[in-house]
């Protein structure tokens, strides 16, 4: 996780958990908040599912990322996949 993120959490905790006060604190609106939490609770999940590829793992975390979309992601994964299954 990026220190950028670390420190987001760290002060959403220190604002027990407030998407208001981390608004203000921030000088954003509530979506951008919602939306940042959102990004990393989808990172944090992630993280956690151990038992896929590291490719897998590494295109939903640029979708996380918004460096690709969500859609083009799935594609990605799927046509991955398909190929493993020839290989077999």
């Amino acid at each position: 996780m990026e220190q950028e993120d670390v420190t987001f959490l760290k002060n959403f905790t220190l604002k027990s958990g407030s998407l208001k006060e981390i608004a203000k604190l921030y000088g954003v609106s509530y979506p951008t908040v919602r939306l940042r939490l959102d990004k990393l609770i989808q990172k944090i999940e992630l993280g956690d599912q151990q038992e896929e590829e590291p490719f897998q793992t590494f295109i939903k975390g640029l979708a996380v990322d918004s460096k690709i979309d969500l859609e083009t992601a799935k594609m990605i994964i799927e046509k991955y996949k398909q190929e493993k299954e020839k290989e077999l």
